[in-house]
């Protein structure tokens, strides 16, 4: 029998998508592990690919196998546990085994597989009888003096593809080479330390004094960095350099991270109530099963989830275990960076998309190899390689930025929980406001539940007032601010305290309509109008990015009576700029923290009293704690209730629940002010009283009757083409096949098809869409 390694290949399809089998020549026998990467040749044209290796298995033969051709890492880059998820990603989220392997290991670590062309060896006099074009591409790599990628020689030759270097590699003129390169490069230090053999060589030399002082402090220290011992004897780098001649010394890179910079507030003792102590034992006690739990901590907005599971956190590393903490928003991360770094410093590690591609390289590195114990970050924080992990916490549980709407489509809740099962470790998910499955699964027993019934220390819940913006409009007020709102605002500000206003739209307006025509603005590219906006007096389009300067003519009718409609954050900035011109307003939305940091400096400027009043869109409803802050309003309730989301009165009380409870968090009583014009609905009235027992009991009566999840599972399926008419087909005919499968081979499961229908936003960049509904 001979040992051969299954690899999952690069670029394969889900269709043929499965393990392919790689002879493993002696040269690599030692290097070729489970979890490393290597290059092996794929397909008739036996073209270099980069796979995974993810198991072994002994077959008879070899002889119709293909040899790897080179192994890329010295040590496994996925671990078993890594692995086996890539498997269960698979099966999951019909994706490829090399979809599931991008998606856990960070951009900077992946390899980029690359031709390269250089000159044959054997051109020699040939060149005299090449074309005018084949001699410019000669003379560049030529003048170049190494093998050059493709990419750079389409785009200084400016060809389309590589048809005339192919052909030149054909007649013999060019070699053309395949290899792999790393995105972001390691950071090293060079350092230096006496060399093995150094009593030997300083028998055989006379040293200087300035020699004598470096072999001195490296006789102390072992090694030091050459920057350092230059800076500690007052020596010349050529004195170190004359001491490596001279067999004393020797040179070499010791690696280095790039450890993002954040603020740190001063150390913070959490001291428990009587309520969260009891939370805070239930949790340890489902901890110390090591069974691989899931528990629901269950509190209202200000009870001090926080303080719990931090608690829980220090009691997993006193067991030398690590920990996976995640935040739905990047918005959320640098309060509680802050905290966390502040007591366990560079032993945290984080992850979000904010991050450049060396610094999330090096966060990760940091993890796998025990110099964190703590990761913190977003929802690709569930990938970080923390070994032995004790404790996964995933807090706000219910927000939708916890799914990956790129492939493969995980959800992270779901792998925080084929995590916890396979470290048999502690998952805790968080919320004031708990997803509805959640919920159901903490009711009926599946996770464990633990309750958190009231505020921390001094804080009440805030007074909240419903707004009937129709009463406004009768009484004359055709602003986006109610009296009451305004009123609020102002005496907010003769106390020195601070607001917060929600407004879940970013820009100045959400549309601009023609009077004369009746026609608004639309994106040429989606069947979606433009939104104006008034920092850059563009119309954007939040679904491609196409934008055109404003003008007052209409596109349509070539008229000038253009009426700006709907309302923005950008409208709401301004026109409190106007009403209140003393106050210091700070705007937070996608296009206000676009500049790395800018969320972190933003908060905590605010958190600083710098400023009065924080407008933003969700960003600012979740997570976010202000003891200052003792008004919110919530300027578009409505907008949220009435989409075609089956969850969307879940995600309205959730936001409405969130934002009313950023006030009111310290010792001065909150208010809250919900601006609506159907102030009757049931949703605004629970979100206000912050009763989310009540509000559960309805929602899952409504989820039982309509068929939704929790009582089943959902599948949408999309069809995407740039012809309506061909996208409209395929729906249809995968309707039918699907179908007669069911009918012949599953007749005994319950299965309801929805559609085919148009989806909510039919054109998206050009390209149709359809979804059918499982």
């Amino acid at each position: 029998m001979f040992c051969v390694a299954r690899v999952a290949v690069e670029n394969t399809t889900f269709s043929f998508d499965k393990p392919f089998d790689y002879r493993i020549p002696e040269d690599f026998a030692e290097y070729a592990q489970i979890g490393c990467r290597v290059l092996v040749p794929f397909g008739k044209s036996n073209r270099k690919r980069q796979g995974v290796i993810i198991s072994f298995d002994n077959v008879e033969s070899t002889d119709k196998l293909k040899d790897i051709y080179e192994v890329l890492d010295a040590t496994p880059i996925l671990s078993d546990e890594m692995v086996k998820m890539c498997e269960y990603m698979k099966s999951h989220y019909f994706c490829t085994y090399f979809d599931a392997v991008r998606a856990i290991l960070p951009a900077g670590i992946s390899y980029n597989i690359s031709d390269e062309y250089s000159v044959s060896v054997d051109l020699s006099d040939r060149i005299f009888d090449l074309s005018d074009e084949c001699k410019r591409i000669v003379d560049f790599l030529h003048t170049e003096q190494k093998p050059v990628k493709k990419d750079k020689l389409l785009i200084t030759f400016g060809y389309k593809d590589s048809a005339i270097l192919d052909k030149m590699v054909d007649d013999g003129i060019l070699t053309k080479s395949t290899s792999a390169f790393r995105k972001a490069k390691d950071k090293t230090i060079r350092m230096i330390r006496l060399s093995e053999d150094f009593e030997d060589s300083l028998s055989n030399c006379k040293l200087t004094n300035k020699q004598n002082s470096v072999l001195e402090l490296l006789t102390m220290v072992g090694a030091v960095s050459v920057k350092e011992i230059c800076y500690y004897t007052g020596v010349s780098v050529s004195v170190v350099d004359s001491l490596v001649k001279k067999n004393v010394a020797e040179y070499f890179d010791d690696e280095v991270f790039r450890i993002p910079k954040y603020s740190e507030s001063s150390k913070k003792d959490f001291i428990l109530t009587k309520e969260q102590d009891k939370a805070y034992n239930e949790l340890l006690s489902s901890y110390n099963e090591d069974k691989g739990n899931t528990a629901l901590l269950y509190g209202i907005t200000g009870s001090g989830k926080t303080s719990v599971f931090f608690k829980l956190i220090e009691h997993t590393l006193s067991e030398d275990k690590g920990v996976i903490v995640m935040v739905p928003e990047i918005a959320l991360t640098p309060q509680l960076i802050s905290i966390f770094k502040s007591s366990f410093g560079d032993n945290v590690a984080v992850f979000h998309s904010a991050l450049s591609i060396c610094e999330r390289l090096d966060e990760y590195k940091r993890v796998k190899k025990g110099l964190a114990k703590i990761a913190i970050g977003t929802r690709s924080a569930v990938f970080a390689p923390v070994n032995n992990l004790g404790l996964i916490i995933m807090d706000e549980e219910q927000e939708h930025t916890y799914k990956s709407e790129g492939k493969p489509r995980f959800h992270a809740r779901d792998l925080a929980q084929f995590r916890s099962l396979y470290n048999k470790c502690l998952l805790v998910l968080s919320s004031a406001t708990p997803s509805i499955e959640t919920y159901y699964n903490a009711q009926n027993g599946r996770y464990k539940k633990t309750v958190l019934s009231k505020r921390y220390g001094e804080a009440t819940l805030p007074d909240v007032l419903i707004a009937d913006m129709n009463e406004e409009l009768v009484s004359g007020n055709h602003t986006q601010f109610s009296n009451v709102l305004l009123e609020s605002i102002e005496e907010n500000l003769a106390d020195s305290k601070q607001s917060i206003l929600l407004i879940n739209r970013r820009g100045h307006n959400t549309f601009v309509t023609c009077q004369s025509c009746k026609e608004p603005i639309s994106c040429p590219n989606c069947s979606i109008s433009l939104t104006y906006h008034s920092a850059n007096n563009r119309l954007m389009c939040h679904y491609c990015g196409y934008s055109i300067p404003y003008n007052s003519v209409c596109p349509t009718c070539k008229g000038s009576k253009l009426r700006f409609m709907g309302y923005g954050t950008q409208r709401a900035e301004n026109e409190l700029v106007e009403i209140f011109p003393e106050a210091r307003i700070l705007r937070m939305d996608t296009d206000a923290t676009m500049s790395k940091s800018s969320h972190e400096k933003k908060l905590s400027d605010f958190a600083n009293g710098k400023y009065d009043i924080l407008v933003g869109t969700q960003m600012v409803a979740k997570g976010l704690d202000f003891p200052n802050v003792t008004l919110v309003g919530v300027l578009n309730a409505d907008q949220m209730l009435y989409s075609d989301d089956y969850r969307s009165f879940e995600n309205t009380f959730s936001l409405l629940t969130q934002v009313v409870g950023r006030s009111g968090r310290g010792k001065d009583k909150g208010r809250a002010i919900i601006q609506t014009f159907t102030p009757e609905n049931p949703i605004i009235s629970l979100a206000s009283q912050q009763n989310y027992d009540e509000f559960y009991k309805n929602e899952i009566l409504i989820r039982k009757a309509l068929l939704y999840p929790p009582f089943v599972s959902l599948c949408l399926v999309g069809f995407v083409c740039d012809n309506s008419e061909k996208t409209k087909k395929a729906a249809y005919k995968f309707a039918e096949m699907f179908t007669d499968i069911l009918k012949e081979n599953h007749s005994d499961i319950p299965i309801r098809l929805l559609g085919p229908s148009c989806a909510s936003v039919f054109k998206v960049n050009n390209k149709y869409r359809y979804k059918l509904i499982i």
